[in-house]
């Protein structure tokens, strides 16, 4: 599957991809269910006085986020056309850094499907712009990390002028 491509050029996983980002934004902007995710994220207790129903927004969040985990994971078995249980290592500062920079709060409540969506693209042009002039895996952790502190304290910077 992973190997299929359209028109002879694109993978397949493009419009995998495509299909659930579109996907997740109508999710979290056009259904309760997102209105909820945001009303948490932004403040628990005001959601739960509003009337959401606090631990089933989460088990949902939590549920949607292991079956898109599951998927990407099948994915990715079917592109290398093998599993492993240590596949994904790293990548989770690959996700903090590109939702960081696309603009979602770590603070909570805050962030859009199309910030991440830039978010991924900037970090995706930084890190094969990193390998392709030959900066070491170690460096580019470290850059990586940069990118990270440099977009919490963005962030930060936003609440404290509040």
């Amino acid at each position: 599957l992973a190997q299929f491509k359209l028109f002879g050029r694109i993978s397949i996983l493009v419009p995998i991809a495509l299909g659930v980002t579109l996907i997740i934004w109508f999710v979290l902007n056009k259904t309760v269910f997102g209105k909820n995710v945001y009303a948490i994220g932004g403040n628990t207790e005001a959601a739960v006085v509003s009337g959401v129903n606090v631990f089933r927004t989460i088990m949902g969040i939590f549920i949607l986020a292991s079956a898109l985990s599951g998927f990407g994971g099948v994915l990715e078995a079917a592109r290398t056309a093998g599993a492993t249980n240590n596949y994904g290592t790293g990548y989770e500062l690959d996700a903090i850094a590109a939702c960081s920079v696309g603009g979602v709060s770590l603070a909570g409540g805050v962030g859009k499907v199309s910030g991440i969506v830039v978010g991924v693209l900037i970090f995706t042009v930084i890190q094969y712009g990193l390998q392709f002039i030959g900066v070491s895996p170690m460096w580019q952790q470290i850059i990586k990390g940069i990118i990270i502190a440099v977009a919490v304290a963005i962030d930060l910077s936003k609440y404290h002028k509040k």
